[in-house]
């Protein structure tokens, strides 16, 4: 494979990767994976992050670098400018290859390489606003950015063609085919390509959003031409256009986010389910549009987009043994993990014997400082005024997102 051109000085390895492997041991990619490393050449040659040694990608980093005469010798300086083994997971093997290249993170990454890879010569850390010059014009500049998403993270900056390199921050999830970079996208296969930006941001980078706004500030005054991560597009006509992306999801943490509801259920004999379609026709004579999603049947990688991006929430789940539906449980809890505040939410559902599933629920989103539409639960299977009910629990959900 041939490496894309960015600039006579800049180009990009990148690597499509299929599999049915959940990304971070979670996240479903059934469109594929990017990853994005970088040549950076002067009179000396850097890498800017590396691959995992999976799926046959670091054969093609180094058949990349063949095709430009180089080899693993001939990297003078590895720049990680974050340590997650998705792009650290061959560096050993790059050591053993290259024991002579320089590897540059900062102070906090540089103890990641010590502790992940047992490598401690030949190791540089770098302060926020530091430079490394390769001769030719191409001088690197470093900007911490902790915690996006880890705390040794930064990102690298090449002035002379106005290009950042982010790593993880304004990355997507999707394979690109053999293209790179968005001019070579249509208006609506970006517009799709969008959807794997928001997944990947809701499931990689969601807990994160006040750093997101705080780095955006930070680079505000670079004149970006091109931004560069390390998974999914490289973006050298309308950068800012996924800097915007990035901004408006990093609101959704502190609401309002869009004028839509996410509707998360599960039933375990229908009668949830009754209850539901009469919230679902309260919902839909305020003309308010929403998604659905079943639990355990629908990946929680979608469930949390989408739970995300909406400014509303209709949980609805019967009791099970005492306690909420577990299928249910477990998505509450990964909407605390990842910080899903702010919601208008509405919560129903049927018991038998027993309730108990509004007691876990009400301490489940105990601090996500949600709004809760009054809930309402069932015996069995509901009743013409339980429906009636449930219709106008709907109705009041969708006015109070309107509004």
């Amino acid at each position: 494979m041939n490496p894309f051109a960015i600039s006579d000085a800049l180009s990009c390895i990148s690597v499509d990767v299929h599999t049915t492997e959940l990304f971070e041991g979670i996240w479903p990619t059934p469109e594929g994976v990017t990853l994005n490393t970088y040549l950076v050449k002067g009179k000396k040659n850097a890498l800017i992050d590396l691959v995992q040694d999976r799926h046959k990608a670091s054969d093609q980093v180094q058949t990349a670098l063949q095709t430009q005469g180089l080899d693993l010798k001939a990297v003078d300086y590895l720049i990680l400018n974050h340590l997650e083994p998705d792009h650290t997971g061959w560096l050993k093997q790059f050591r053993e290859k290259n024991p002579q290249a320089e590897i540059i993170a900062t102070p906090k990454g540089i103890n990641l390489v010590k502790s992940f890879y047992n490598i401690n010569e030949n190791l540089r850390a770098v302060k926020d606003g530091e430079t490394l010059d390769l001769g030719n014009g191409t001088v690197l500049t470093f900007f911490e950015t902790p915690n996006l998403h880890w705390p040794e993270t930064m990102v690298t900056w090449e002035g002379a063609s106005g290009t950042l390199f982010s790593c993880d921050a304004f990355g997507s999830f999707g394979a690109l085919g053999g293209r790179l970079f968005d001019d070579e996208f249509s208006p609506p296969e970006l517009q799709a390509f969008e959807k794997n930006t928001l997944r990947y941001y809701a499931n990689i980078v969601a807990s994160f959003s006040p750093f997101v706004e705080k780095a955006i500030q930070k680079l505000a005054g670079l004149n970006i031409a091109c931004i560069a991560p390390s998974h999914g597009l490289v973006w050298r006509k309308n950068p800012s256009a996924v800097i915007q992306q990035y901004q408006r999801y990093a609101s959704y943490s502190k609401g309002p986010a869009e004028q839509e509801i996410a509707v998360i259920w599960g039933s375990m004999y229908g009668n949830t389910k009754q209850g539901l379609e009469a919230v679902l026709e309260g919902i839909e004579s305020e003309g308010l549009p929403y998604s659905l999603h079943r639990v355990p049947d629908d990946n929680i990688s979608y469930i949390l987009a989408a739970a995300f991006k909406s400014a509303g929430l209709v949980i609805a789940a019967p009791t099970y043994e005492y306690a909420l539906f577990p299928p249910m449980a477990y998505v509450l809890d990964i909407f605390r993990r990842k910080h899903i505040h702010r919601k208008t939410a509405l919560r129903i559902g049927s018991w038998g014997w027993s309730g108990g599933a509004q007691k876990e629920y009400d301490a489940s989103i105990a601090g996500l400082s949600w709004t809760s539409i009054e809930p309402f639960e069932w015996v069995g299977v509901p009743s013409p005024q339980d429906l009636e009910i449930l219709k106008n629990r709907g109705r009041a959900l969708a006015q109070s997102i309107k509004t």
